[in-house]
């Protein structure tokens, strides 16, 4: 009995650290999509297969200082994105959208990003940006190599990349690909 116990926990942990891990969704940054409590899960090896998307939702370790909100890794003007992070890695879990990938040229428009001069503005899943300052952000930026930009959903509510900067591909845990509860919830992402 020990050791079937033993081998159901050891396969247990190994299934969390390598393959589908659940997290739960602390804050409101991305409502509509995801509400406080619910819960999802993570695969965690699909990037080792390929690289991420723009428009996967993503678990990931924010910069050092994005946890107490604005800590942008070098100074810029008000009306542009947080071009680059600070150096190290925060132990925070986040969870946000991917919107733009390395290369791409970067502004905020009415709280949509406009990537390489196109206006994503056809978001059916977000929570429009309202008057916030960081709703227009016009000073467009390039993302560094292998990093990428993370906007929540409730665009007007949500701490996230054009506050503290792209985030490095090595500190993505996963895609976030289906929830699990509360139970009228349940479906993929």
């Amino acid at each position: 009995m020990v050791v079937i116990v033993a081998l159901a926990l050891g396969l247990a942990l190994a299934i969390q650290a390598w393959i589908v891990k659940p997290y739960q969704i602390p804050s409101e940054s991305m409502e509509p999509t995801l509400d406080v409590g619910q819960r999802v899960l993570v695969n965690r090896f699909i990037y080792d297969l390929h690289d991420p998307s723009i428009g996967d939702v993503v678990v990931f370790h924010p910069p050092a200082g994005a946890d107490n909100g604005t800590e942008c890794g070098v100074s810029h003007p008000p009306d542009e994105p947080c071009p680059k992070p600070t150096k190290a890695e925060s132990s925070q879990n986040f969870i946000k959208r991917i919107v733009a990938g390395p290369g791409d040229k970067l502004s905020i428009k009415n709280g949509h990003p406009v990537v390489n001069g196109v206006e994503k503005s056809d978001e059916p899943y977000i929570i429009p940006c309202g008057s916030a300052g960081a709703c227009n952000l016009p000073k467009t930026i390039t993302i560094p190599p292998d990093m990428y930009f993370m906007m929540g959903d409730n665009r007007g509510a949500s701490d996230d990349s054009r506050f503290w900067g792209p985030v490095p591909k090595e500190w993505i845990i996963g895609e976030a690909v289906a929830t699990y509860w509360p139970p009228d919830r349940i479906g993929f992402l």
